[in-house]
């Protein structure tokens, strides 16, 4: 244990605190979870519209009318089907924030280069199968779930050339000291804003004409997003995610956090494809790794399933009723920074390996029970983290079948955890003894 606590202190933990520190990472984990909001309204009006309860239905027709599902529509419309241009928003606002740049001058500048490089002329076939080709046609695949990796790139390549640029004293403009300040920093940076469209106009021409007329979109969905996706979207990625964030955590480093830019955007987008596959009355082709699939049937009380410690504790561990008492209540609402600390879980190898053991079992068993159809998939793009465990399951999946699996998942947890609790009962126990002989 000495060995492997030393190898993670001088290889694994400086690199992941990099990567947690890094700007442009915590740029995409910041604009992730500002969109929260937006995710969750969408999700739920999409499991709304189509929750698969004959009397819900009905009784929505009888009291509404219809068109009651019209509103949950433009909910979905407002939310999910455009999030490229949200997540697009937030990335570079956060990241011209990093470098206390102009944020608002950096989010114009990247929503202006993101719309360069669309392509200005689509053809469109309406229901009636009438085809319609025009300048000015935009499909919205190209603002939702397969424009995501592209709206981070964009941001990203955007917001950089503009701090760059406006580094540069000789394309600043200064002003007048009577000029408004609000005037006067606009202006400032006037020509390095202008300079970075162009920049992205020039990279957009070159990518088209060197690609057969292809769009940048189009590129990265093929040789980026849809390659990462089908790796992710496998038992040994989800188990990759839950080793590597699970053993972020237990030298004392917030594995999720680290890890959210890059499972954000795998999981925030397939959970909105299995939405939109969901709403339109698909039964197959969903991914399983998707939306919330790790805080609905993994994280059951949090990191760790420690949900699952908790209850284990109320059976095996009475010694521990300050810990029952202290950590029952947030550990309900998938908090569990006073178990993590106050066991303690980090750097303890008692606990450290169920920690580990009842998530990994936790991911293989929910993978496998959708992957055959034993489970209802997922079909939302997000809940609130803080929803209880097995709620959390009905609401991911829409069906029963995905509170059962919570359940049985956190049933499992707890059959993990038991005899860990016995065991550090015992040595307790003879810490005492000793002690007062």
């Amino acid at each position: 244990m000495e060995k492997f606590m030393g190898f993670m202190d001088r290889y694994i933990v400086p690199v992941a605190g990099k990567i947690g520190a890094q700007r442009h990472l915590v740029s995409v984990r910041d604009a992730f979870v500002a969109m929260i909001p937006l995710t969750m309204i969408g999700s739920l009006a999409v499991l709304l519209n189509n929750l698969p309860i004959e009397a819900y239905q009905n009784a929505m027709v009888n009291i509404f009318g219809e068109g009651w599902k019209t509103l949950n529509g433009n909910l979905w419309w407002g939310s999910l089907a455009i999030m490229a241009l949200f997540l697009l928003i937030g990335v570079a606002y956060f990241l011209a924030k990093s470098y206390n740049e102009n944020e608002i001058q950096a989010v114009m500048i990247a929503v202006g280069s993101f719309f360069v490089l669309l392509p200005q002329v689509a053809a469109i076939t309406n229901p009636d199968g009438i085809t319609v080709e025009g300048w000015g046609l935009i499909p919205v695949s190209f603002f939702g779930t397969t424009a995501l990796f592209t709206a981070i790139i964009v941001a990203i390549v955007s917001t950089e050339i503009y701090v760059k640029l406006s580094a540069i004293k000789q394309l600043t403009i200064k002003l007048p000291d009577g000029v408004p300040p609000a005037v006067a920093r606009s202006f400032a940076k006037l020509i390095p804003g202008m300079l970075t469209v162009i920049i992205i106009g020039i990279i957009g021409l070159l990518i088209t004409k060197f690609s057969n007329g292809d769009n940048l979109n189009n590129i990265i969905n093929t040789y980026l997003a849809i390659p990462v996706r089908n790796v992710a979207d496998s038992l040994g990625g989800a188990l990759a995610i839950t080793l590597l964030g699970h053993g972020l955590w237990t030298v004392g480093l917030h594995g999720t956090n680290i890890m959210l830019p890059f499972t954000n955007a795998i999981l925030l987008d397939s959970g909105a494809r299995n939405a939109e596959l969901f709403a339109n009355g698909a039964t197959e082709g969903f991914s399983v790794m998707a939306g919330p699939f790790f805080d609905a049937f993994v994280y059951l009380g949090g990191s760790g399933a420690t949900l699952g410690l908790l209850i284990a504790l109320m059976i095996a561990g009475r010694r521990r009723k300050d810990m029952i008492a202290l950590g029952t209540a947030p550990g309900l609402f998938n908090i569990n920074e006073p178990v993590m600390f106050g066991m303690p879980i980090v750097l303890n190898p008692i606990f450290m390996i169920p920690f580990i053991l009842a998530p990994v079992i936790a991911t293989i068993t929910s993978y496998l029970a959708i992957s055959t159809g034993l489970v209802a998939p997922v079909v939302t793009a997000t809940i609130p983290w803080v929803t209880p465990p097995v709620i959390g399951g009905f609401l991911a999946t829409g069906h029963w079948t995905g509170g059962a699996l919570a359940a049985v998942n956190l049933l499992i947890s707890i059959a993990i955890y038991i005899p860990f609790v016995m065991a550090s009962e015992k040595m307790e126990m003879r810490k005492q003894q000793k002690q007062s002989a």
